[in-house]
């Protein structure tokens, strides 16, 4: 294969990969969904058959829907012991399998293709994980063609494996509410799966304190934040605002979130990924939603953050060694509002010890008072140096109580959402 055309290939695994991303972000519908992820594990491993297998702990069972390799059969279900054969080990286990021969390992359990009239040859299997670490499924691809599974396929399987995990997860959540009034349900739900999707601990990186809260103001909101330790050491943080307010602007959030995440595991070009999640969420967004995203890449072994921000800000930074709170740049227009868009280059930003990156949501600046004042960015700057010397998590308490306390009882009309990312005085060398 030339140069070209496994560049082509791998632009075309993404784009499936994307395909299945964007899909998550539009509909709750657990079928339809596990069908496109099978087939694309399909196409883009260029194998047989993919199957989901979902775990039903209540049963403690595991339960498939065959979506690919059964001509004319359509969806078929097929449940045995959550214990039994290779599908049920990696469920138990969490970890993946890779066979080359499956009828050679005692493990493979025949019985599977006794029911379904099939012959498996190779055989890849890997566990579909929720939020919280619990295996909720499996992901299994059969009979690659041209030679047993690689490396490359086990990272291509884990990418689409994710998107299935994050479909089983939330179908999970949605059937635990499905007792409760339907408007308040829905609610209800749509908070759940949007906390969830939300960090729950801080990322474990040497000389750094990273922090990152959440207040909608209403059961659901358009804010989000993340971070994802990659590969290469860096660290992808993202803060976003959609427009609007309750289940369908948390929504658009989730989609863009999972974009992102989605891309910036394929390539660390930030001057690429944001303009092609641009162009993803404008094809699906109605006209006048769009979201300002901030996403960085951190260097934790330099302190240096480079970043791209699409009419997210302001973005300020804390210098320790002045005891100043500066703008940085933003970068062009939010996502999603129309495709095409040309942003500026990446600017970066190098964090020393005691420096603080600040990111806000517009809920903190433009919290008014009675009188039609807002908080500003002076307020806050002043809380971050006043304070300076405090954990992050405390400075955003801090921050936030400020702003109440500011607000003189006026109600919080918009998401209030925070991320700092402070270098410690010892990593200095």
């Amino acid at each position: 294969m030339t140069i070209g055309n496994d560049t082509d290939r791998r632009v075309a695994d993404l784009e499936k990969i994307l395909d299945v991303t964007r899909a998550l972000g539009v509909t709750v519908d657990l079928d339809p969904l596990l069908a496109l992820i099978a087939t694309a594990a399909t196409d883009v491993l260029d194998c047989d058959r993919a199957t989901v297998f979902v775990c039903d702990h209540a049963k403690g069972e595991l339960f498939s829907r065959v979506a690919t390799g059964m001509e004319g059969a359509g969806i078929q279900e097929i449940r045995f012991a959550i214990d039994k054969g290779i599908a049920g080990e990696v469920a138990t286990t969490g970890k993946g399998v890779n066979i080359p021969d499956p009828y050679a390992d005692p493990r493979f359990n025949p019985e599977f293709d006794q029911k379904s009239g099939f012959r498996t040859q190779s055989l890849l299997t890997l566990p579909l994980g929720g939020h919280d670490g619990k295996i909720v499924g499996v992901l299994q691809v059969l009979n690659k063609r041209g030679g047993p599974f690689n490396d490359r396929d086990e990272r291509l399987l884990s990418a689409l494996g994710a998107q299935a995990g994050v479909a089983i997860e939330r179908q999970g959540l949605l059937e635990q509410f499905a007792e409760k009034q339907r408007i308040q349900r829905d609610l209800n739900i749509a908070r759940e799966i949007q906390q969830g999707l939300l960090p729950k601990q801080p990322p474990d990186l040497s000389g750094f304190d990273i922090a990152g809260w959440n207040q909608s103001a209403d059961e659901t909101g358009g804010d989000c934040y993340d971070w994802l330790i990659l590969p290469d050491g860096l660290l992808a943080i993202t803060i976003g605002d959609a427009t609007g307010h309750g289940i369908g602007p948390a929504l658009v959030a989730a989609e863009a979130r999972a974009l992102l995440r989605a891309t910036v595991m394929q390539t660390r070009d930030l001057s690429r990924i944001v303009p092609q999640v641009n162009d993803l969420l404008a094809e699906d967004l109605r006209e006048g939603t769009f979201v300002t995203a901030f996403i960085g890449l951190l260097d934790p072994a330099t302190g240096v953050v480079d970043y791209l921000s699409a009419g997210h800000g302001p973005l300020l930074v804390y210098g320790a060694a002045d005891d100043s709170v500066s703008e940085v740049p933003t970068h062009g227009l939010p996502l999603g509002l129309i495709p095409g868009v040309e942003y500026d280059p990446p600017t970066r930003v190098p964090l020393n010890g005691g420096d603080m990156l600040l990111l806000f949501t517009d809920g903190f600046f433009e919290w008014s008072r009675p009188d039609g004042e807002q908080f500003g960015t002076e307020r806050l700057s002043d809380i971050v140096r006043r304070h300076r010397h405090l954990p992050a998590a405390e400075i955003i308490r801090l921050v936030y109580a400020a702003v109440v306390e500011f607000s003189e009882g006026t109600k919080q009309s918009d998401d209030c959402t925070a991320v700092i990312v402070k270098r410690r005085e010892q990593s200095l060398a």
